[in-house]
């Protein structure tokens, strides 16, 4: 059992024989990786004629976003300043009902006034005697108080 050549030949035996089996294991192996690498080579085919189309898809939907985003900008725009116009229109609308109120006042107060006087009797208009004619000294007095 001490003869080397026996050991050198059995060391030889089962160096050959792990080989082998490290072979038969890594033919599954690499025929594995070869299929993951025309699956990843089909993949990038495909990412390289679609990726490009889909990126400009995506930067012409970010424009029309923005043209979007400045017509809404604009209309909000344009609404506020219909808004505003209304409101002065408003406020201009309401003064002017005040003004017509307040005409409308006096023209009642104004024609019960002339009812008054066309149903007065006529005696009184005609013992009509005119104001009495103040002198100057007495308009200056009385504006002076």
């Amino acid at each position: 059992m001490i003869d080397p050549l026996f050991w050198l030949g059995l060391s030889l035996l089962l160096v050959s024989f792990s080989l082998f089996a490290v072979l038969l294991v890594t033919i599954p192996t690499l025929q594995e990786v070869g299929r993951a690498a025309r699956s990843a080579e089909k993949l990038f085919d495909t990412l390289n004629r679609e990726f490009p189309p889909t990126l400009e898809a995506i930067r012409l939907t970010g424009k029309e976003v923005g043209e979007l985003t400045d017509d809404l900008n604009q209309g909000i725009s344009n609404a506020t300043g219909v808004v505003q116009q209304v409101d002065r229109g408003l406020v201009i609308a309401k003064q002017q009902a005040q003004q017509v109120q307040q005409s409308s006042f006096g023209l009642v107060a104004g024609a019960k006034a002339a009812w008054k006087v066309w149903r007065a009797p006529r005696a009184d208009i005609l013992n009509y005697s005119p104001p009495k004619s103040y002198s100057a000294e007495e308009l200056k007095s009385n504006r002076d108080r």
